[in-house]
């Protein structure tokens, strides 16, 4: 091979300095195919492995899906290479985060924190709304499947926000709309508490994320345990739809 033809060469480079560069392209080649990040912050994404995971604490899960975050308001998401991701998760799955968020059609997850195949759980329901079924799912992904944080993703002007606000009556979305009327009594607020006032709206959704995080905890003896023992974290958010910015609740 000549070093005059290699993507590192520049005019006047030592034949040292050149083997250096082709080391160093090696290297991130290696780092590619073993699904890991490539030096320049580019993915080339193979699924996450166990080993990798399990390395992470739940801070370092948080930190990740933040700067996935950061990544999808600046418009400089990884490349990811979902066939690679496909094949390398067909036998086995090791998940970093369980997400739990609203069916709206502005708010898959996984695209606003620049996540790939095999990285996070996902349950979506209208409100962000968490019953038995989910709470179950949650327990699957974190005490079955080692998943290290549970994120409950609300976001700005939610509809069924808004449609437990209008007490909407309609069909079996009559019942789910009452699980966040409580966040609605919750709310203390002095303005004009309709559906027409986005601050309202957003207090409201605000807190409904707050009451499905307590929910996980007093439904689930098992992930309070692990929340308790550090194993896990158990966080909330607001996405908010105007910005693309994921709000850490506290």
């Amino acid at each position: 091979m000549k070093y005059s033809s290699h993507p590192g060469y520049r005019p006047g480079t030592s034949r040292r300095q050149a083997l250096k560069s082709a080391l160093t392209a090696g290297i991130a080649g290696m780092a590619a195919g073993a699904g890991l990040m490539s030096f320049s912050g580019v993915s080339f994404a193979a699924a996450l492995s166990k080993a990798q995971r399990d390395a992470m604490s739940p801070d370092d899960v948080i930190a990740m899906m933040q700067k996935g975050n950061e990544r999808f308001r600046s418009g400089k998401m990884q490349q990811h290479d979902y066939l690679a991701q496909k094949r390398a998760s067909g036998t086995g799955q090791f998940p970093a985060a369980a997400i739990l968020s609203c069916i709206d059609s502005r708010t898959p997850a996984e695209i606003l924190l620049d996540m790939g195949l095999g990285e996070s759980f996902n349950t979506r329901v209208a409100g962000n709304i968490c019953n038995d079924d989910i709470v179950g799912s949650l327990e699957f992904a974190c005490a079955a499947a080692g998943a290290k944080v549970i994120l409950v993703m609300g976001h700005s002007s939610c509809g069924a926000v808004k449609g437990a606000i209008d007490d909407v009556k309609l069909g079996k979305l009559t019942e789910l709309l009452d699980e966040i009327k409580p966040a609605v009594k919750a709310t203390k607020y002095d303005g004009d508490r309709t559906s027409k006032n986005a601050e309202f709206v957003d207090l409201v959704a605000a807190n409904n994320v707050r009451r499905a995080m307590d929910e996980i905890r007093d439904d689930s003896d098992v992930l309070a345990k692990m929340e308790k023992e550090g194993k896990i974290k158990i966080v909330g958010a607001m996405y908010h739809l105007n910005g693309g910015r994921l709000e850490l609740l506290t």
